[in-house]
């Protein structure tokens, strides 16, 4: 009888390796694809709709730096417009003042948007839950007043004019193409970096402490710590995607980043899956194609059929995209296999 249940216990575990490494190939396999569509597809597009893309692989890596706060610290912030546009600007005075190459931006804004992130999570750790959104709130209401106060840095009202870069000649596309090439590189890369930091051993001390931070102090994890790391890493991500913005864009100014764009990044988070790392993708299209879809429909009511949208979303798939289907196609992928040795 030993035996008998000895057997069972190894035949499942073998079972639950296998199905463990299917879905991983499915993965690696599915991911291919994606990056493969994600190659062909802006020279079947015209400029117009490759710079729609674009826009989308930047507003996809602002929300991931959202998920990686709200979603796996448990965080909420509603000011990292504040933050999207500390990157943009640093990489427009970096371009428009000194000449520094667009692609040396990026690691400048990270700097900047990950100290200002630390330097704001410190105070935040005293608060939590609706308190804290309302402390972050300020973030996104102060910085467009704050940067039209330093006017010989920012431009003032008038913002800042960039040239937008040019693609190497030997490639032979135009520039609105390599600028797609340019941001898919860097998303692949926030995506891997988010992935291998999410996994970890910082990922699993980011969850416990959201899961149950009294828990996790008891278990040694220095939970102010890691509260001030994800917001630091989280403005860091989104941070980097206001230097984007401002590069393809080619243009900063205050209006641009409203309270309305903190409002956004935190919806799309919340469609695409606010504790998933792919979900930022089916934010980043939410946020970049619903509101013109909605303004397409009406004109007399966009924002009305913008809300509407929302909540059949949130009613549908009230863990987002991601976090709803994400489930259900593991456990299909489970039933596939045996289903799959029975009839063998």
């Amino acid at each position: 009888m030993a035996e008998s249940v000895s057997l069972d216990g190894t035949a499942k575990l073998v079972m639950d390796r296998e199905t463990r490494m299917a879905i991983a190939m499915w993965r690696w396999a599915g991911t291919a694809i994606l990056i493969a569509v994600a190659v062909v597809l802006p020279f079947t597009l015209s400029n117009y709709h490759v710079f729609e893309l674009t826009q989308v692989m930047i507003y996809a890596i602002a929300v991931l730096g959202l998920n990686i706060l709200t979603g796996y610290n448990g965080q909420i912030s509603l000011g990292h417009g504040g933050f999207f546009a500390a990157g943009a600007y640093t990489a427009a005075i970096l371009m428009h003042r000194y000449g520094v190459p667009y692609w040396a931006t990026l690691p400048p804004a990270a700097l900047v948007c990950f100290a200002l992130g630390v330097l704001f999570g410190l105070p935040a750790l005293r608060f939590e839950g609706p308190y804290l959104a309302l402390v972050t709130l300020a973030m996104a209401v102060a910085m467009p007043q704050l940067l039209k106060y330093f006017d010989n840095w920012t431009g003032g009202k008038q913002g800042l004019v960039l040239v937008k870069p040019m693609p190497p000649p030997e490639l032979g596309i135009d520039r609105d193409r390599w600028l797609y090439f340019f941001v898919l590189v860097v998303l692949l890369i926030a995506i891997r970096v988010a992935a291998n930091l999410l996994n970890g051993r910082t990922g699993r001390a980011f969850v416990a402490v959201r899961d149950h931070s009294i828990a996790a102090a008891a278990m040694g994890i220095n939970t102010a710590r890691y509260k001030t790391l994800a917001f630091g890493v989280s403005t860091l991500f989104t941070g980097v995607a206001g230097a984007l913005a401002a590069i393809v864009i080619g243009f900063v100014a205050p209006e641009s980043f409203t309270l309305f764009l903190s409002l956004s990044f935190l919806i799309g988070s919340a469609v695409g899956g606010i504790a998933t790392i792919s979900g930022a993708i089916i934010g980043g299209f939410f946020i970049e194609f619903v509101p013109n879809v909605a303004n397409d429909i009406s004109d007399a009511a966009p924002w009305a059929i913008y809300g509407l949208t929302m909540l059949l979303c949130m009613y549908a798939m009230p863990r987002g995209v991601v976090g709803t289907l994400g489930p259900w196609l593991r456990h299909a992928m489970q039933q596939f296999r045996p289903a799959r040795r029975a009839a063998q």
